[in-house]
């Protein structure tokens, strides 16, 4: 059983380096113990685009979303905008309460009474107004990573699809795994089969 294993494990990976894509013309049968099935779909292959990919990541440097409308995959645009946007609005909201509570401690520290009428905090104390700036400091740039960080993966995120756009996934490769009832023995063989068209 082992070396069953182990010829399977090696034929699979001698044959899985050494395959090649089919031309549209005929396939011949070789008598050498493979099966050799013959499509009778013809499929339209496109030109293949080697810029595609830098395109798609240069529109998406330009413009967030850019590059996914390029891949048209337009369902991912409202997801970038989204993973974008909410740590912008998060980035620009920490910055105005970290404002707010930076100018109530000034205002403080030069001898203004915390009691007075239109005081923005007037409860809280003087340590309480340090640590929600350290607080809203520490917001403001996590937030701030998470925005660039959800950029550059919109950049990627085009870039990758753009190569897999071009990727080979026709129904004519030419190496499949086929199970194939073995009577003889009464038991399931395991094999692959190797398609060639000339």
């Amino acid at each position: 059983m082992l070396n069953k294993l182990v010829y399977s494990s090696l034929f699979f990976l001698f044959f899985s380096s050494t395959t090649f894509a089919q031309d549209d013309k005929k396939a011949e049968d070789v008598d050498t113990g493979l099966m050799v099935i013959q499509d009778t779909v013809k499929t339209k292959r496109r030109a293949l685009d080697v810029l595609a990919p830098s395109k798609a990541a240069f529109y998406s440097a330009i413009l967030p979303g850019l590059g996914q409308a390029y891949n048209k995959k337009y369902w991912k645009v409202p997801l970038v905008y989204a993973a974008i946007g909410i740590p912008t609005y998060l980035f620009i909201t920490n910055d105005r309460d970290l404002g707010l509570y930076r100018d109530e401690y000034k205002r403080r520290l030069a001898g203004f009474d915390q009691s007075r009428d239109g005081a923005p905090y007037p409860n809280v104390s003087n340590d309480g107004l340090i640590r929600a700036q350290q607080q809203l400091r520490r917001n403001k740039e996590l937030a701030l990573l998470i925005a660039i960080g959800m950029y550059a993966l919109n950049i990627v995120d085009a870039n990758v699809d753009a190569h897999l756009l071009q990727f080979n996934v026709d129904q004519d490769l030419s190496l499949r795994p086929h199970f194939k009832y073995n009577e003889m023995e009464n038991n399931t063989n395991l094999g692959l089969t190797l398609n060639f068209k000339f």
